[in-house]
């Protein structure tokens, strides 16, 4: 038995630990806001927080996460972060397919960078949107971190 804390709740899981944590919070606790696109860690549509960091949900095992805190886009503030709502105000999603994992990127990049530059979001931001709403992402970022003209470079 596993047991993984998950949106501040404790869950033990009888599971394989080298179970990828995409599959654990999809398949055995139901969690479908993590999204599944390429299961090689290149798209980003399954980002998620580990102890606050953004990682990719299909490269990293239940095994090595036990004991860590799991935040999926499920586990934000009902209300939504400063982020979600600028992504409503700015119209950010097209499809919305990758939108839970952008949104999960965008928040650890702000939480380790308050006021992030563009070149600081291009390096960051390595999320993949087949939409190519990458603009209106770099705008909505520009907007949470406070900043009063969001750039559309």
């Amino acid at each position: 038995m596993l047991q993984l804390n998950v949106n501040g709740q404790l869950h033990e899981l009888d599971i394989d630990p080298a179970t990828p944590l995409l599959w654990a919070l999809r398949d055995h606790l139901h969690l479908y806001g993590t999204k599944y696109g390429c299961g090689i860690g290149l798209c980003g549509s399954c980002t998620v927080h580990v102890d606050a960091h953004a990682v990719r949900a299909c490269l990293v095992s239940v095994g090595d996460i036990a004991g860590k805190a799991v935040t999926t886009i499920e586990g934000l503030a009902t209300e939504g972060t400063p982020v979600q709502r600028a992504w409503h105000e700015l119209q950010v999603p097209q499809c919305g397919y990758c939108q839970p994992g952008m949104i999960m990127a965008c928040i650890a990049l702000l939480r380790a960078k308050p006021a992030p530059t563009d070149a600081d979001i291009d390096a960051a931001i390595t999320n993949i949107c087949r939409c190519g709403t990458y603009n209106r992402v770099r705008q909505a970022i520009h907007a949470a971190a406070g900043k009063q003209e969001a750039r559309d470079d």
